[in-house]
């Protein structure tokens, strides 16, 4: 199959004149059908394919939405992508709106390329459509895996896991001189990966280990493809406003995310196969010892499996995904944003010194106690999101937000970015300031300050019905590691270095470096374990 490139200014005219010629013809009975209400503010388009012209030439298209809405002093704004209104929100009243008020009305999900591939036609929880098949699996998922009994019997494996990435990175540094630069989403993205390995298939490695610590070369390749594909999810493609131009690779993304997904499926798919065999067979497997057991060992009323193999491969790739970008994007941020302010890094270590001590690992337990570090993290959430918008919610009837009339078919993508740079909410937006969480009673709970944002001033895990399920594990996940590097190192800026860079990416907002900092030993020896694999 021919793959077309719209790098080209002449060649993306020669396919916008094509998807012209055929939408007229097409959805001419479109260019009659009038909103049954006023919709939100937005710029001028083109007959038929609306603002999608604008949409390619101003790459990355999160910064011309963002600044499309500076311009029109707007936090609403609604843009038209060939058939598809597309309406981003910047306010948390109106964020609320989406995730609450709206909350049923909005459930759906937008459908892609990508996000077809990777769910096996829709089969998961993140992409599947708002319906009876997904409330089963929203109801899995919460009461089974990420139940607190579940997360109670897995601590061992997270504990096993945060003690093996301060041996790893131990060994990193322990040689030569006394300090030694350390590349930090390394370290965030071999834990990530192992504690994901550990719960969902009672493992760690697919093949042989790696003799430091860090990960083997099929859990590289692994990682990395669920790496590359967590762009397909968040961007900007033609595809995914005019399906029938899928499957031709006009935007260069198709054939990578064929890549991603077949060696997602070359890493997980032997494990699957194996456990259902051992769980269909008399005298095999009996007892649930981690996710990948509680997939296979579900019952319908008949008494026959609930879900299928297809179903439960999507359901991995799922957590694949959902395990890597927000913990790891976090905590680089952190550090980074730390050994810019020295200060700042002084408070989390003098709390940890204060609340743990230098005689013992930090553990979970913990956790309600580092109430600066959560402060840091949270900060960092509202500064630095993994992606500029939150998956996009899809209106599954006429309605309004914001007194706008609201489309069937509509996608609504809330703005991370403009929640958390929103003057109106935030005072000095763009200062790092940790603090500011401390005394704020929309950043606490019962037990101190939390990662939940129920009030949608900021987004970290989101809220209402499409809410990752996973949201206490992930939060445990972050504060432990970000709590155990701090405790385990002394951190500096590398050599020659009087500032670290904080350069987002342009397709994600990840750095657009990964971090490398100056890292030596702060405990004694023997408070580093062994590799346990």
């Amino acid at each position: 199959m021919t793959n077309i490139s719209l790098t080209n200014p002449s060649c993306f005219t020669l396919v916008l004149f094509f998807i012209t010629l055929v939408l007229a013809f097409a959805i001419r009975s479109l260019r009659s059908k009038k909103p049954k209400g006023q919709l939100p503010p937005g710029q001028w388009g083109w007959p038929i394919i609306g603002n999608l012209f604008q949409m390619v030439m101003n790459r990355p298209t999160h910064l011309w939405i963002h600044r499309v809405m500076k311009d029109m002093r707007t936090e609403i704004a609604c843009f038209r992508f060939a058939g598809v209104h597309v309406i981003t929100v910047t306010s948390s009243e109106i964020a609320r709106e989406v995730l609450r008020d709206k909350d049923e009305a909005l459930a759906d999900r937008s459908e892609s390329y990508s996000s077809n591939l990777i769910s096996h036609g829709y089969k998961d929880i993140n992409f599947s459509p708002y319906g009876k098949k997904w409330k089963m699996m929203k109801k899995v998922m919460t009461t089974k895996l990420m139940s607190p009994t579940t997360l109670n019997r897995t601590l061992g494996d997270r504990t096993l896991e945060a003690d093996n990435i301060i041996t790893y990175v131990f060994n990193l540094c322990r040689l030569g001189s006394t300090t030694k630069p350390v590349n930090v989403r390394d370290v965030a993205l071999t834990y990530c990966h192992a504690v994901m390995m550990r719960m969902m298939f009672g493992q760690r490695h697919f093949d042989k280990p790696a003799k430091d610590g860090g990960l083997g070369q099929k859990e590289k390749e692994h990682l990395d493809a669920i790496y590359r594909s967590l762009d397909c999810f968040f961007s900007f493609k033609v595809t995914n406003y005019i399906p029938f131009l899928r499957g031709w690779n006009i935007d260069g993304e198709e054939a990578e995310v064929r890549e991603t997904v077949d060696i997602i499926n070359k890493c997980n798919d032997p494990i699957i196969q194996k456990r259902m065999h051992l769980w269909k067979n008399e005298g095999g497997k009996e007892t649930e010892e981690d996710w990948l057991d509680t997939l296979i060992a579900l019952k319908d009323e008949q008494g026959m499996p609930l879900f299928t193999f297809d179903e439960i491969r999507a359901q991995c790739k799922d957590i694949n995904v959902a395990s890597i970008d927000n913990t790891m994007n976090n905590v680089e941020w952190t550090l980074a944003e730390m050994l810019n302010h020295p200060e700042i890094l002084e408070k989390a270590i003098n709390e940890l010194d204060m609340v743990v001590g230098k005689d013992r690992l930090v553990q979970e337990s913990d956790i309600p106690q580092l109430n600066y570090i959560k402060a840091c993290s949270r900060e960092s959430f509202r500064r630095h999101p993994a992606n500029a918008f939150m998956p996009p919610h899809v209106a599954r009837e006429d309605t309004t937000l914001a007194g706008y009339f609201v489309p069937k078919g509509s996608q609504i993508l809330v703005s991370r970015l403009g929640l958390g740079e929103n003057p109106k909410i935030w005072d000095e937006p763009d200062a790092y300031k940790p603090e500011r969480h401390l005394n704020d009673e929309y950043a606490r709970d019962s037990t101190g300050v939390t990662l939940m944002e129920p009030d949608m001033r900021l987004v970290i895990f989101s809220t209402g019905r499409r809410v990752c399920a996973g949201t206490k594990i992930g939060a445990s996940m972050t504060i432990m590691l970000l709590a155990r590097l701090l405790q385990g190192f002394e951190w500096a800026l590398p050599c020659g270095t009087s500032k670290i860079e904080l350069v987002p990416a342009k397709s994600n907002l990840f750095m657009a470096k990964p971090l490398v900092a100056s890292v030596k030993p702060r405990l004694a020896p023997h408070m580093y374990p062994k590799i346990q694999i």
